[in-house]
């Protein structure tokens, strides 16, 4: 995993410099909406789903590899298995920057239906990566959660487009007013946060008739 470090060194320059600045200033002067979903999202659930959930998460923020190891396999039940919610999840980085952008790139590089998987792994062993290490294990483990070839990975990592398609999404992200980490919207509203009480009572409210 030493070329991958390596390589997103370059890729973490661009996003900083290229994309976030960017987005910090268009969000300062006009909030944007949240971007509507494409074929370019990482999405569970029903596509014709009457509530779409949108997180921009971290790869190394405490407070998303949290939510997703107590909450995400509840509300994947609740209400993406039911058919009541479509759910995207979009990358936004944050410190140690580096090493969220080269988990960001390893996810988006993996299998596309292998997405989610690498997503939960990075989140379920992020603490002892960031408490013990080495941070190499961490990838290693992401990219055989992929189902693709190292080799594969390496490649995809390299490639421009893996680089631009983050950036674009972490500035869409902050001109929709994403500050933190994880964001939620639902129905492209803004949750004022991510327990399971709050996202439950917007869905509920996103479903009701009328809306």
């Amino acid at each position: 995993m030493t070329l991958l470090r390596r390589l997103l060194s370059a890729l973490l320059l661009a996003l900083l410099v290229q994309g976030v600045g960017v987005g910090l200033a268009q969000a300062q002067a006009r909030l944007q909406p949240v971007p509507r979903v494409t074929a370019a999202d990482h999405v569970l659930g029903n596509p014709d789903a009457p509530v779409t959930v949108v997180e921009y998460g971290s790869m190394v923020c405490p407070h998303c590899a949290e939510w997703q190891i107590a909450n995400f396999y509840a509300f994947k039940a609740r209400f993406i298995d039911t058919g009541q919610v479509r759910f995207v999840f979009r990358d936004m980085l944050t410190e140690p920057a580096e090493q969220a952008a080269t988990a960001a790139a390893i996810a988006r590089c993996g299998a596309p239906e292998r997405y989610f998987d690498v997503v939960h792994q990075l989140m379920l062993w992020q603490g002892t990566a960031r408490n013990f290490g080495p941070i190499s294990d961490w990838y290693d483990k992401a990219v055989v959660a992929g189902g693709r070839p190292p080799e594969e990975v390496r490649a995809c990592v390299a490639d421009p487009a893996t680089r631009e398609a983050i950036n674009a999404q972490m500035s869409r992200g902050v001109a929709a007013g994403v500050t933190k980490t994880p964001t939620f919207f639902v129905n492209g509203v803004m949750t004022a946060d991510g327990s399971m009480e709050a996202l439950t009572a917007a869905i509920d409210a996103a479903a009701a008739p009328g809306r």
